[in-house]
Parts: structure tokens; sequence; C-alpha cells
């Protein structure tokens, strides 16, 4: 087999984490891999603290009003497509893949197969999936996935993207870790915040956790142990001593060991369910979207609550943290999501290793992908 030079798109921390294991994996076997970034939250710093090389495309901005939403997406899209085209004529890979729609613009200018990779349905993040699907080579997607008109491109799989670096046979919880942070012999729980800025929320709709919200959530949970707030933006100077202050690569490690993980957002919820850390989302997203209603519907590992309704959050955080032997209940739902799911990380390898010739045979064998599973690994 040829050793290929492949480029990485990323845009987002969750990203990083999805393609990193795979990206060594692959490094490890002889390709030529790169990342180029765009930098968003706290991606850059991340991947800087883990000693990682790559070439930013763009620097983060700011802007929350829909013309904001509309103006920096359009901004931004011609200046990605500028500077990855620079990057790839340059560097001249033979596969691009990612979470970046700019990959699929300039492999088609240049003729590189461009794979992109999404567990968001098209209703949910239209923006993006109208701009990477139609000139992608494949779109790599859990099935319960909907890629709307794109159905003939896509590369289904029985799994989650942040399988991909929660797998038991991939990440292992470590409590000297945590405890850097936390007394993990003692409950605590941790609320996340999000600004809700991105191209998803140009409708300007999604809120969430507000001040008033938040207050009471604390209060609901102080009596059973510490709570520690996480948030994308600056957060109020009234709650700046829950402030949790971690180097952001160790968080999977607390967010294992927490008792109850409550955000506004939808991909720290996916994580803590791939945890088996019970948790409740609280924003208007409930309901749309179709792995956190897998999640929800089918295993029980996780809580939707519209944000229309704050007293039905309320209740469903003191049933919650009321519950005998929590953890132990959603660890064992846990494993029968694992049992149903694949090994996320060896599929990734072997489609990119050996496209295209893995697409022909998902396209003939869709079944193909379930020699993945590692139920012995749970």
């Amino acid at each position: 087999m040829k050793n290929k030079k492949i480029v990485f798109a990323i845009n987002h921390p969750a990203h990083y984490h999805l393609f990193k294991k795979t990206f060594e994996i692959l490094k490890a076997n002889g390709h030529d891999t790169v990342y180029v970034i765009k930098d968003k939250d706290i991606l850059e710093k991340l991947m800087l603290s883990e000693n990682q090389n790559f070439y930013r495309l763009t620097k983060k901005t700011t802007g929350k009003s829909k013309f904001s939403i509309v103006i920096k997406g359009f901004f931004e899209l011609i200046v990605q497509d500028f500077f990855l085209l620079k990057y790839v004529m340059r560097y001249k890979p033979d596969l691009m893949v990612g979470t970046d729609y700019c990959i699929t613009h300039i492999g088609k200018l240049l003729h590189i197969p461009a794979i992109v990779f999404n567990e968001d349905d098209i209703n949910i993040n239209k923006i993006f999936c109208t701009l990477s699907y139609p000139l992608s080579k494949a779109i790599v997607s859990p099935i319960i996935c909907n890629v709307g008109k794109y159905e003939a491109k896509k590369i289904p799989y029985d799994g989650f993207q942040k399988l991909a670096y929660l797998h038991p046979a991939v990440f292992t919880p470590d409590a000297s870790i945590a405890a850097k942070y936390v007394n993990v012999d003692e409950p605590y729980f941790i609320i996340r915040l999000v600004s809700f800025g991105a191209g998803h929320d140009i409708e300007m709709k999604h809120g969430g956790i507000n001040v008033q919200s938040l207050r009471q959530l604390i209060s609901l949970l102080e009596p059973f142990g510490k709570v520690f707030l996480t948030s994308e933006s600056e957060i109020d100077e009234e709650f700046l001593h829950y402030k949790l202050k971690i180097d952001f690569k160790d968080i999977h490690h607390l967010l294992y060991y927490c008792k109850l993980f409550i955000a506004d957002s939808q991909s720290m919820i996916v994580e803590a369910a791939m945890l088996g850390t019970p948790s409740v989302r609280f924003n208007s997203f409930v309901g749309k979207i179709s792995v956190l209603e897998e999640l929800e519907q089918k295993y029980a590992l996780t809580t939707g609550v519209h944000s229309s309704k704050p007293d039905e959050l309320y209740a469903r955080v003191s049933d919650l943290v009321s519950m005998n032997n929590l953890k132990e209940i959603y660890s064992l739902r846990r494993n029968e999501m694992l049992k149903d799911k694949i090994n996320v990380t060896p599929f990734y390898v072997w489609f990119i290793e050996n496209f295209p010739q893995s697409m022909e045979i998902m396209k003939n064998n869709p079944d193909y992908h379930y020699q993945f599973k590692e139920v012995s690994a749970i």
C-alpha cells in the first residue's frame, strides 16, 4: 500500500480530539500527516499544550449578532479558502479529511479527494453541510444522522464521533489527573456554558443557561457536593469563584468522575454520555438532533430539557442528584451502548488509509464496518 500525504483540517477543540488518535496511527504507519486549523475556542492553546505542529488558516473572531455571524462566516470562508489553497499547492497532499468545509472547495479545484466527517443532521447545521457536502468525495457520518439529498455520498457507521477518543479501548480515565483539580472521593458537579454564536445559531433562537437559572442550579447542587463552572466566554463576576481552572486536555478525566454534568451545549453532553456520566442539557435544540435523541431515548444516557422549561430543568436535576447509585446506573447503560457500537478510531484509520477502495467496500457492503466492534474492551 502506497503511503499518502494527508491533510487533517479541523476548526474546533472536539475535532482535534476526534482525529488525534487516527492522525497518530496513520503517521506511525508511515503516512505524511499534517494539521491545518481555524482557531476556535481553545483549539490552538490545546494543540500547543500537546506540542502539536499545525498550520493556522485564520484567527478566531467574535460576534454574536445575526448580521455578524453571516458577515464573519462569509469573510472567514474567503480567507480560509485562500490560505488553504496556498498551503495545499505547496504541500501537494493525496487526500484531505476533516471537519472544515474549505477542504471540499480546494479539493474540487485541485482534484484532490476531500472526505468530510460530521455527526450533525443537515437541518441542524445547514451552513456547514451546504458549503461542504456538494463538493465532498465522501461524507463519513453515523447511521442515524440525516445528510439530506447527499445520501449517495454517505459512508454510514454504527457509532458516534466522540467514541474516536472516548471508547474504552482508546481512553482510560485517570483519577490522579482529576485529583489535580478536585477531590475525586467526594461528589462534584460541572456546569458548562457556551456562547451561541455559531453558524447553526444564525436565527439567534438557541439560548441556554442564563444568570437566573445558573443561580438556581448552583443552589440545588451545592448541598450535594462542589460545583464547578466552565465557559467559552467570560464568567460573570458573581460566579468567578466557581470557575474551573484546568488544563483543558485533562477535562475528560474530570468529566468521567463527575457525579452530574449540566450544559447548554451539545458537544460535551455527548462526551459525558460516552463516559457514562449522567448529564442534563438545557437549550432549544432538544428533540432535534439525531445523535442526542438516540443517546436519550434508546440508551437513557442523557436528558434534554427545552430552554423554555426551566422548572423542568430544576426538577430533573433534583431527581438525579437524589438518586442512589446514580453513577453505577449510568455505567451499566453506557456498557449497553458500547456493545452496539464500533470502535470508531480503527474504522477511521482503515477507511482513510485504504481510500478510495474502502469507499467501494462500504458502498457494496455497508455492514463491513461491524468488524471494528471491540466488545472485549468494554
